[in-house]
């Protein structure tokens, strides 16, 4: 009953069959093979995006810092929600990556609207030399709080964004999550609806350690001048995130996108999280998050939580948790790939008796 995270689960078998099958010989390095060429086509060929610079790195962290310097200026500003990730859970890698671009919060949660968003770029950049310039904006779709963007809500954002001539960046972590929640594909949430750099993430959804950032206009220029391109290989590159056996880290992007493996891994995970939030549902247990692919909030009495971690479930609590017996204490859910029918039913069992 482990739901702590999606990056805990283990990685596919077609994923490591990947990684022996390109260990074999030698093969040109820091990306000059020819697993990491056919990579790039196959990710082209799935965002119909033909044209498309296609880059692969180990983290999320450094694909949405990385991303973001590319369309950032150092004296710029980069729009996001509060909870985004890139505020909440990446050390200040953006403002490093950048030279200091600072971030401007959109309030009201984990989800933005148009009006909010909105409101935050009026307020930023209208003070000339003395305050930050306005940059991209960043939206992150599966949320942070779990909840999901349709793509029509990602199209008003990117409209909004494009009225002020800012530049789009979505984290994708869970990209193949909200994908397969919507049943759209991923050009129809990207750059169909003005999204200018895209993460499709893959270690969230099994991947040991791969994630792919994808440029759909290559050839526009950078914060700095160079083309979008140009400055992110020579980032990747001075950040310490170019690959030298870049073969392996493509070849789980090669299992990832043969026979569309990544939609069937987020497919499950959906489907466990949906189990959850039915189970809890039906036992009266409220849900916080409106909107679920593989990840759920939930509220209960810290005498719930406690009886149910004593069984064996293993989930994290959200802020300061509280300890009194009956307080209610948010828990925060997230199926992998691997998570099982049987995790599902023994947590709700567990869930039942303790209530």
């Amino acid at each position: 009953m482990n739901f702590a995270s999606d990056n805990a689960g283990p990685v596919p078998a077609q994923v490591l069959e990947a990684l022996a099958r390109v260990n074999t010989g030698y093969a040109a390095s820091y990306g000059g093979d020819a697993v990491t060429a056919e990579v790039a086509d196959r990710v082209r060929d799935l965002f119909e995006a033909p044209n498309a610079a296609v880059y692969l790195v180990a983290t999320g962290t450094a694909a949405n810092a990385l991303a973001l310097a590319t369309l950032c200026p150092p004296f710029g500003t980069i729009f996001c929600t509060q909870h985004a990730h890139i505020h909440e859970d990446e050390c200040n890698a953006p403002e490093f990556y950048t030279g200091g671009a600072k971030l401007t919060l959109v309030p009201e949660g984990d989800v933005m609207t148009p009006d909010t968003l909105r409101a935050a770029i009026e307020g930023e950049g209208n003070r000339g030399v003395h305050g930050p310039q306005r940059g991209p904006v960043s939206i992150t779709n599966v949320t942070e709080g779990g909840n999901v963007y349709s793509v029509d809500e990602v199209s008003a954002l990117c409209d909004v964004a494009k009225g002020f001539g800012l530049p789009v960046h979505l984290d994708g972590a869970r990209l193949a999550n909200a994908c397969a929640k919507l049943g759209c594909t991923p050009a129809e949430m990207t750059w169909k609806i003005g999204v200018d750099i895209a993460v499709f993430g893959g270690t969230k959804n099994g991947l040991m350690d791969a994630e792919a950032v994808v440029i759909f206009d290559p050839d526009a220029p950078a914060s700095s001048g160079y083309t979008r391109a140009q400055e992110f290989e020579l980032r990747v590159k001075r950040a310490g995130h170019l690959y030298s056996k870049h073969r392996y880290v493509a070849a789980q992007f090669l299992a990832y996108l043969e026979d569309d493996l990544w939609r069937d891994l987020a497919t499950r995970a959906n489907a466990r999280g949906a189990a959850l939030a039915e189970g809890l549902a039906t036992l009266g247990v409220e849900i916080l998050n409106k909107t679920r692919a593989n990840m759920l909030f939930f509220r209960a009495p810290r005498r719930v939580h406690d009886a149910v971690k004593a069984a064996g479930a293993v989930y994290h609590f959200m802020g300061n948790a509280p300890t009194a017996p009956e307080a209610m204490t948010t828990g925060r859910l997230v199926c992998s790939w691997s998570t099982s029918e049987a995790d599902v039913a023994d947590f709700l069992s567990a869930v039942k008796a303790a209530l």
